[in-house]
């Protein structure tokens, strides 16, 4: 051993004992902060579902290779992590003497192999990923820029070591093949012994490239050791976690909202204690330890922001921007709130650090964890609040970063959980939503209509629509969930009409609700009313229940035209007590296709591109039928370039349905602009909300002669029903709708009548 070994391996050895200790240190900062959080006992089995899962998330990189080629880089840097860990072990006997190595693997052809394969693929993936992130940088491309607000320097630094670590291994290997230490075969190596057979045989070389893999993955230790926040490296061992908590091992946190939790179970509002729970979140120690589980292994690779519709339309809210300030937030306020610092849960004001040594564990705090426990969770700049109101409210609940998003962190139900404090507590919401709120309190309804109005739709059909009057007979095979855009906004009408007709032409035994319906509740929810929401829910469990009383749970069959009404009730009303077999109408309206029950007989001569609402598409995974049934009327299908989980929102949802849309450029003529790009005749959608949405956008852009006269927007069913009906004038039921100024915007045109504060304060948004 010469000197210059000695000395380096010293040195490997002293940073090593550094950065062990740091990391430890850190490790136990970060699980001690993680829970600081509220308990979520729902989050631990079953074990095999959550483990398998976790397994088929990370080895099979589902999520990553949404996006193919960086899903393939990635995936080979993320196996090399892993894989070559056991070769920088090695290094440490290499840097004493060059010729070490693990007796019954050190010339194992097919371990060698892999050793080779890692080592190349490494530095090429890491050269792939840096080149990506450059090419997209945001000064080059904007708002555009899924990197934009991440951070450079952590993510070129996590770069580059992945990079240098790949050298290193090539570079030991390849020296060892000229110093003749190498004793694999040469196919196990093929590279290494191309590089070899070029080098000078140096031993001393050997042990220099194995410090250099030992300090350079010590390095890589030591800071991210130092940076607690670091998520594009400490994802690395955070993403097993979070991926096996994730709420459902079955599916992404879409669907159902979480439950509005309190000490670890879904909140009681008539056993609530408004002294000692917890209404929503407030302050960031009342997110879940999930919640601060998901903030810390935010790898800030933008996925979710450059599908958000709220960022590509110029609005403040960035998904990942948003986790990330949370996550700041929340580790820089952890050494505060570990010393026993808090603020009342009810009222916000600073309880701070109490007992008899009180002033020796403030003496512990810095000054920035200070700072950080009196700023407010939610509050705009002169309030230096976290999170800007306006980035809260202009989320739409599509989903869109939820199912984009590779280590599965749940924004959606995040931001519903800071609305619901909001809301409930704060009584500090968009004004727009006062109005809807209203409505739904004393109608029962967003638009604020009498409910004894609900079976107005069914007037001019030359049909008997059957209600319920009391008694479900044995032969009714589905209630017909009308919903309130069906029974009052125009437009939604036209749908109720054309599947009300479509079920009577296939003889399917149905009945509706009529005055007994009343709103699921969905807006309430996503804008954070979830007393309100409940109270709704429960009326209508209460209902439904009573009307499916003594039949079998796979008897007690709904069919809604409503993407949000469908989620609510098959997703959220099992939450309280209503458990009901759901369908969507382009669901069932396919199966009565196939089962030759409805028969397409003359082609629409139509050329139609499909809008895919949220709640029907990426919430529920209800890709295909609508799909199916477009190309059943015989009309030519042309796809949007941003469809099925990539399809942009209409704007409506998250209750943004009843809010206008002040900055930028509107969510809803954005997709419009996206439909009429395909040149189409219609635009076929599965989904009320979102046919208001596009009828309004296209009829802006009509006015702006930027679309054409002809270009209509219709629901599926209403295609489906032309063509069944042979081509005959559908008139009552489709058409005539792009350029309908008769509502004015989104409230029906009844609303003024009934004295509705929603249809004149609503915009079209």
């Amino acid at each position: 051993m010469v000197a210059l070994q000695l000395v380096l391996g010293l040195i490997c050895l002293a940073v090593t004992v550094v950065a062990v200790v740091m990391v430890v240190r850190t490790v136990r900062r970060m699980i001690s902060s993680i829970r600081l959080g509220q308990p979520d006992p729902n989050r631990k089995g079953p074990f095999g579902a959550r483990f398998s899962n976790m397994l088929k998330e990370v080895l099979g990189h589902t999520r990553m290779l949404k996006w193919s080629h960086v899903g393939i880089a990635h995936w080979f840097v993320m196996v090399g992590f892993g894989g070559l860990s056991l070769s920088v072990l090695v290094a440490y006997g290499e840097v004493f003497h060059a010729p070490f190595e693990i007796p019954w693997l050190g010339a194992f052809g097919p371990w060698n192999l892999l050793v080779e394969i890692l080592g190349v693929t490494t530095i090429l993936g890491g050269i792939w990923l840096s080149a990506v992130r450059q090419l997209n940088h945001p000064r080059r491309a904007g708002r555009v820029s899924r990197f934009a607000g991440s951070n450079f320097w952590q993510a070129y630094f996590v770069e580059a070591v992945v990079i240098l670590e790949g050298v290193g291994i090539m570079g030991l290997r390849s020296f060892k093949v000229s110093s003749d230490l190498f004793h694999a075969p040469v196919w196990s190596a093929p590279i290494s012994h191309a590089l070899g057979s070029v080098l000078p045989p140096s031993e001393l070389a050997v042990s220099v490239f194995a410090a250099f893999k030992i300090l350079s993955a010590m390095i890589w230790v030591i800071v991210i050791a130092a940076n607690i926040t670091m998520g594009v490296a400490w994802h690395r061992f955070t993403a097993f976690f979070n991926i096996y908590f994730k709420r459902d091992p079955e599916r992404t946190a879409l669907g159902a909202l979480k439950p509005m939790m309190s000490q670890g179970k879904p909140i009681d509002f008539e056993e609530a204690d408004p002294d000692s729970d917890v209404f929503g979140v407030g302050q960031v120690e009342e997110f879940s330890w999930k919640g601060w589980l998901d903030f810390t292994t935010c790898t800030e690779c933008g996925r979710c922001q450059s599908q958000c519709p709220a960022w590509n339309t110029a609005k403040p809210l960035s998904p990942k921007m948003l986790i990330t300030s949370l996550r700041d937030h929340a580790h820089a306020k952890a050494p505060y709130l570990l010393e026993g610092g808090r603020k009342d849960t009810m009222t916000g004001e600073e309880v701070g650090i109490t007992g008899d040594d009180a002033q020796q564990r403030l003496d512990r705090i810095d000054a920035l964890a200070l700072a950080e426990a009196e700023r407010p969770l939610v509050g705009g700049p002169e309030e230096a609040g976290v999170i800007d109101p306006e980035v809260l409210w202009a989320c739409t609940s599509c989903g869109a970063c939820v199912e984009q998003c590779p280590v599965d962190i749940e924004h959606v139900d995040h931001i519903v959980d800071m609305r619901r404090y909001q809301v409930m507590i704060e009584s500090n919401f968009p004004t727009e939503l006062g109005g809807m709120f209203k409505n739904l309190e004393n109608k029962g309804n967003p638009w604020g209509q009498n409910n004894k109005d609900r079976l107005a739709w069914t007037e001019d059909l030359d049909f008997e629509v059957p209600v319920f009057d009391g008694e479900l007979d044995e032969d009714v095979e589905y209630l017909f969930w009308v919903g309130c855009a069906g029974a009052f906004e125009d437009r939604a009408k036209k749908t109720t009409k054309a599947v009300a007709e479509l079920l009577h032409i296939a003889g399917v035994k149905y009945v509706v609700l009529g005055p007994e319906e009343g709103c699921t509740g969905d807006p309430a929810r996503r804008a954070g009313n979830e007393f309100l929401f409940q109270t709704l829910a429960e009326q209508n469990v209460e209902t439904l229940n009573s009307v499916f009383e003594g039949r079998e749970p796979g008897k007690r069959k709904i069919v809604a035209t409503c993407a949000h009404c469908f989620n609510s009730l098959a997703n959220e009303y099992g939450q309280l007590g209503g458990n009901y077999e759901v369908v969507h109408h382009t669901q069932l309206l396919n199966r009565l296709v196939r089962e030759k029950r409805l028969v397409p007989v003359a082609p629409v001569a139509e050329d139609v591109t499909y809008h895919d609402p949220c709640y029907i598409g990426r919430h529920n995974k209800v890709y295909e039928p609508p799909r199916d049934l477009v190309n059943a009327s015989g009309a030519s299908f042309r796809e949007m370039p941003r469809h099925a989980d990539r399809a942009m929102c209409c704007g409506a949802g998250g209750a943004r349905m009843w809010m206008e849309e002040h900055t930028g450029k509107r969510i809803n003529l954005d997709r419009v602009d996206e439909a009429l790009g395909t040149a189409p005749s219609k635009v076929a959608t599965g989904c009320p909300f979102c046919k208001v949405m596009l009828t309004d956008g296209m009829t802006t852009r009509q006015n702006e002669q930027v679309a054409s006269e002809d270009v209509e927007v219709v629901d599926v069913a209403q295609l489906l029903l032309q063509s069944v009906k042979r081509g005959e004038n559908t008139s009552s039921v489709s058409g005539g709708e792009a350029g309908d100024p008769s509502t004015n915007g989104k409230a029906p045109a009844s609303a003024a009548a009934e004295g509705s504060t929603s249809g004149e304060d609503r915009t079209e948004g």
